[in-house]
């Protein structure tokens, strides 16, 4: 079992930055994608960015590029997602996500509440 922790999300103006972390603990040696979702109220859920734990090669949604970073941090088993130039249609619940292959993610946080006013 893998557990994950999000901190970091809150209240930001338009055009401001959040910076996220997800903690993982238990069997982290079995992860090999961390990623980030997000779920809007009334949507569905969506993929925001994902990086492989072991190559750090990343992945970006097309509404963030340019604009969130994910990096990881072995060392810490810890996952970063910065968000720059927030606007208001990034305001979701966001969550983070660990999967030991290929197939998916197997392992969800909590989320945590990103609000980005006009």
């Amino acid at each position: 079992q893998v557990q994950l922790v999000e901190s970091g999300g809150g209240l930001v103006q338009a055009g401001g930055s959040l910076r996220l972390s997800c903690a993982a603990s238990g069997r982290t040696f079995s992860i090999y994608v961390m990623g980030w979702f997000r779920q809007a109220p009334g949507k569905e859920r969506e993929s925001v960015a994902a990086i492989t734990w072991s190559g750090g090669s990343t992945n970006y949604a097309d509404s963030v590029k340019g604009r969130f970073t994910i990096s990881r941090d072995n060392a810490k088993n810890t996952v970063i997602l910065q968000m720059n130039s927030l606007e208001p249609e990034d305001t979701a619940v966001y969550y983070c996500a660990a999967g030991t292959n290929v197939a998916g993610y197997q392992y969800w946080g909590r989320g945590t509440q990103d609000t980005v006013t006009s």
